[in-house]
């Protein structure tokens, strides 16, 4: 299936490996960058192979690295897959529904 990258997520991403790049340099950039690659190759692959969100139905959550996730939901009509949101799992749980029904 064909995977794309909503503005919402495409954003959060640029944040993301900008923070990476600054805080702890190219190196984790590039590791964390590839671990994301093959977690899109994963469900393009394999889309129901992430578990189903427990905060939102529809939506599955794709964990990256210990830290980052991503949210993404499968359109079976288009055989298309769209990443949502990336998500610091960190933060309360609460967040990523009010973001997500935005």
């Amino acid at each position: 299936m064909k995977v794309f990258i909503s503005e919402l997520a495409e954003k959060k991403l640029e944040n993301l490996t900008a923070y990476l790049l600054e805080e702890w340099g190219m190196e984790v950039k590039r590791e964390f960058l590839a671990k994301l690659d093959k977690k899109i190759t994963q469900i393009s692959l394999h889309p129901e192979s992430c578990p189903k969100s427990r905060e939102l139905g529809g939506v599955y959550r794709c964990n990256v690295s210990k830290q980052t996730s991503f949210f993404y939901r499968i359109d079976l009509k288009m055989q298309e897959i769209e990443i949502i949101t990336f998500y610091d799992v960190r933060q309360d749980p609460g967040k990523i529904k009010n973001l997500l029904q935005k």
